[in-house]
């Protein structure tokens, strides 16, 4: 329905300032992506070096980001410091990493009370802070000219560049907090280690083309790449074109006996495990958005844990995929789904079946049969695994009993210990697509009355009692299942 807006009565709803600063500190920012969101604007402004360090001063700490940047006016800081100071809907160039024009403000204000803005620009240097206690006082969205001003000298050491600084951080350590206290001080530092991990990981194009170098307290970080490219023997599966210039392309990572080593194998777990770190990473503008993530397509299972998925988007499509202010979660419009859902089918398959060889090929050779251990049956849509009564051991083992049948048991009990099909067994519970067979379901019942018979008059002659030794039966599996069968015992 179009409204003729030309004649109608009119009134001011502007938010207070206030309550509308308190709920942008309440959208969920963690640390690390918090801290992101700013070295998006650095990286934005062109920075070619971006300075990530903490001061610890226990509850008057503070946080800095500083680039090398393009810098701002006066003007253009208030304009940058503005709520909203972008379109969403607004065309932006391919670099642009921003969207809502929120991510300084929102971000900011999720893990302090005091946001200053110091930049450098034209051999100029201005500054300007959002107070959030000055904003409680006067309900007005007015920024104060104030700024830490051992901070401002800092400037002079770059061309241009902006520093964004955060104190009083109450969302990360308490008002009170003592310079002295040494588990408040570690857990700034533990928290403050994570930031170093994600960034890591967020910027791992940008570090390994070279357009930006990140400092963590003086050190330059290096990239974490989720696919392992150094990796020999990681599996690569063709890049497939969605549409509106969005790609798919999958990665399954060596199994753990085919890493090039030991550190290698431990680097490519990440930061929360192999697991974790599994399904899609959604890029936009070689920016990491979104790290191991099935988005609603499957479930996470141990057996896809080597399975990784980079999809690139570009901004032009940001709509489309709910990218939220934190850009960290990302939604597949319905055209993309069946597609991802379907590559995302195909890469697993091969990354169980690395799973469950554990990285091994297993080839057939011209002229021989393979002799698995243990075969995999299926019975009334119920699965179970069995020992392969015809393979070469259990062959062996039999004649080894005619002289020695202790030791020839022995054997054959560690051979099958040692290849139960464990990673199998999980991968195809996992799958949830059919049911295990029960245990002892189809076996000839009167094996198990001779086993037990047998049990219980070694126990008669042992000196039990009757009773007793059927007590020792109910308390045996998998004798236990078959109390009644113990019952009839004479």
């Amino acid at each position: 329905m179009d409204i003729d807006f030309s004649n109608l009565k009119t009134a001011s709803a502007i938010p207070g300032a206030a309550a509308m600063i308190e709920t942008f500190r309440a959208i969920g920012y963690s640390l690390e992506t918090a801290v992101a969101d700013i070295v998006d604007n650095s990286i934005s402004a062109n920075a070619k070096n971006i300075w990530i360090n903490r001061i610890w001063k226990g509850g008057e700490s503070l946080i800095i980001i500083k680039d090398d940047g393009c810098g701002m006016t006066s003007d253009e800081i208030v304009q940058a410091m503005r709520p909203g100071a972008q379109n969403p809907l607004k065309e932006r160039v391919l670099t642009d990493l921003g969207r809502f024009g929120l991510g300084l403000k929102t971000a900011s204000f999720s893990q302090c009370r005091n946001l200053t803005v110091i930049s450098k620009k034209n051999g100029q240097i201005s500054y300007w802070t959002w107070s959030i206690d000055y904003v409680s006082i006067t309900d007005k969205w007015e920024l104060i000219h104030w700024a830490p001003m051992e901070l401002i000298g800092e400037m002079n050491d770059i061309e241009s560049g902006t520093s964004v600084i955060w104190s009083n951080l109450d969302r990360i350590i308490p008002a009170n907090t003592k310079s002295d206290d040494e588990n408040a001080k570690r857990k700034f530092s533990s928290d403050f280690d994570r930031v170093k991990q994600h960034l890591s990981m967020t910027y791992h194009r940008f570090i390994e083309k070279n357009e930006v170098k990140l400092f963590w307290c003086g050190n330059e970080i290096s990239p974490w790449n989720p696919f392992c490219p150094e990796e020999n023997k990681i599996q690569t599966m063709p890049t497939e074109i969605v549409r509106d210039g969005i790609s798919v392309k999958g990665v399954i990572l060596p199994h753990k006996n085919n890493f090039s080593s030991e550190a290698a194998y431990k680097v490519a777990e990440g930061i929360y495990g192999f697991s974790a770190h599994q399904g899609f990473y959604v890029y936009r503008g070689d920016r990491l958005l979104l790290a191991g993530d099935w988005l609603g397509l499957q479930r996470k299972e141990e057996s896809y844990k080597l399975v990784r998925i980079q999809i690139n988007i570009p901004n032009s499509v940001d709509s489309d995929w709910q990218i939220d202010i934190k850009k960290s979660k990302a939604y597949p419009p319905a055209y993309c789904k069946q597609q991802l859902e379907s590559y995302a089918r195909r890469a697993c398959a091969i990354g169980l079946e690395v799973y469950k060889h554990r990285g091994r090929i297993l080839k057939r050779r011209a002229g021989y049969d393979f002799q698995p251990l243990w075969n995999e049956k299926k019975k009334d849509d119920k699965w179970f695994f069995v020992v392969n009564r015809e393979h070469s051991i259990i062959k062996n083992v039999k004649l080894m009993a005619k002289d020695n049948p202790d030791y020839a048991i022995e054997t054959l009990l560690k051979f099958i210990e040692e290849s139960i099909p464990t990673k199998t067994i999980y991968a195809k519970e996992a799958k949830d697509e059919e049911t295990q067979r029960e245990p002892y379901l189809d076996v000839d019942i009167s094996v198990i009355k001779l086993m037990m018979k047998q049990i219980y008059n070694n126990n008669i002659s042992s000196g039990l009692t009757p009773e007793q030794a059927k007590l020792s039966l109910k308390q045996m599996e998998p004798f236990n299942n078959y109390e009644d069968l113990i019952e009839e015992l004479i």
